[in-house]
This record gives C-alpha cells, structure tokens and sequence, in this order.
C-alpha cells in the first residue's frame, strides 16, 4: 500500500511542476505573438 502512495504523491508532485511551469511561461510571455515568430521563417532578410 505504500508503494501505492508513492506512485500518487509523486504523480502529484509532477502534476504541480508543471503546473508550475506553465504559468511560468504565460506569465513570461511565452504565447504572446504566434503569428510574427511563424511568418518571420518566411521573410528574406536579403532583401532591403
């Protein structure tokens, strides 16, 4: 039964850390501009 425990807390403790770390990367702005990181791939910094 205690191994039983272990695998919970720890499945608990990982489920935390994440957590964690999601909001940590919203709270850094992350997610903030989608759009501007997936068109600059298109753009030739060639051309001026």
């Amino acid at each position: 039964m205690s191994g039983f425990a272990l695998i919970i807390a720890a499945a608990f403790g990982f489920g935390l850390c994440a957590l964690v770390l999601l909001l940590w990367a919203l709270g850094s702005g992350q997610y903030d501009d989608l759009e501007g990181e997936a068109n600059r791939i298109l753009l030739d910094e060639d051309e001026e």
